[in-house]
């Protein structure tokens, strides 16, 4: 007969408790395959608890699949492949990962005016908060991520050709989805490394594209094989190259071939010391082959894992057929927070602080 201590149990608990025990014992093999359990009645009156108590370990043994009830027969212990394990009292005890390092004390993120906004958008919108997002992004920062790329970039974009995504890495994979892994994709030599590695990781192939003193080397890019042209026109990381006009209309030349396509990657744009950034790849594009990321993480903080991408008119039925079943990973609260924050001006109060704070430097 089984035994087992439930007496200092609480009741609600004792079938819990008399459930992992009988458990414990089948998978250590005390108890084995084909062995016939004790009724429910003897087993209550042995351990000296209520039927009803057995009765739930039991149905929730055989809901997992430990044990089988026969019909007029009884309860049996079913046919398991157990990997053998280590007993409880032999395992390690938990080792706390360290705590997050402290938010550095240089950090000018506008904390009481996002807590604001998040806030009064609780309020203002309530439920929808908790729906599910289109996979493009809510219409309601698309709509504001253009207003705002048309006031302070001058950059002309219809909102249904903006993406919202969780950060750059997970556009450019969205990149590799629509235009294709079978193409060869350039990028600069030296880049950021996650680019690179994101665009190998989904199965392209990349080409390094040797970089000069104000950008991809001419002779490289004559030569190069690559259909797609990744390329960060604005303070390239970690050259620290900002190609000059020459440089990008050399890049547009490139492009205007049938089926090329650049990928302007626009990370730290806002922060153009002598005004406004420089004018975009995308703005001086003419043939509709330029596809613009960027992303807040540098803006505002690196937890805000919010970028977005704008197509080329053409590429919109491309990114429907292939990439456009994929869900928005970015949350609607933080959607609705940011658009906002973009509507009211404060995205740009705050890009403006941060310049002055630059110059001061």
């Amino acid at each position: 007969m089984l035994i087992y201590d439930l007496q200092n149990l609480a009741g609600e608990r004792k079938y819990y408790a008399l459930y992992q025990h009988i458990k414990e014992d089948i998978v250590s093999g005390v108890v084995k395959p084909g062995d016939k359990l004790p009724s429910k009645r003897a087993l209550a009156a042995h351990l000296g608890v209520s039927t009803v108590t057995v009765e739930y370990a039991y149905r929730l043994l055989i809901d997992e699949g430990y044990i089988y009830a026969r019909e007029r027969s009884g309860y049996y212990v079913c046919q398991l492949q157990v990997m053998a394990s280590p007993p409880a009292g032999q395992r390690e005890p938990l080792h706390p990962l360290p705590e997050e390092p402290p938010i550095p004390e240089n950090s000018h993120f506008p904390y009481s005016l996002w807590f604001k906004t998040l806030r009064h958008v609780m309020s203002e919108h309530g439920q929808r908060l908790v729906s599910r997002s289109p996979n493009q992004g809510c219409a309601v920062l698309r709509n504001a991520i253009a207003a705002y790329l048309l006031r302070y970039r001058g950059m002309y974009a219809q909102p249904e050709q903006i993406i919202v995504g969780s950060g750059s890495e997970q556009l450019y994979e969205t990149v590799v989805r629509m235009l294709g892994n079978d193409r060869i994709y350039g990028i600069e030599s030296p880049s950021y490394g996650q680019i690179q590695a994101v665009y190998q990781g989904a199965g392209a192939q990349v080409e390094m594209l040797p970089m000069g003193p104000e950008g991809i080397i001419s002779a490289a890019l004559t030569m190069s094989k690559a259909q797609v042209l990744h390329v960060t026109p604005f303070h390239s990381y970690p050259s620290g190259v900002t190609a000059p006009a020459a440089k990008r209309y050399e890049y547009l030349q490139w492009a205007a071939q049938l089926g090329r396509y650049i990928v302007e990657d626009d990370f730290d744009s806002e922060f153009f010391m002598p005004g406004k950034p420089l004018e975009s790849l995308y703005s001086m594009d003419k043939s509709g082959s330029v596809i613009y990321l960027n992303t807040f993480s540098k803006s505002l903080a690196p937890s805000m894992r919010m970028g977005y991408m704008i197509l080329p008119p053409a590429l919109l039925s491309v990114y429907a057929q292939r990439a456009g079943m994929y869900s928005c990973s970015v949350p609607v609260l933080e959607q609705y927070a940011l658009a906002e924050f973009l509507n009211k001006g404060y995205f740009e109060q705050h890009l403006n602080r941060e310049r002055r704070r630059n110059r001061e430097v």
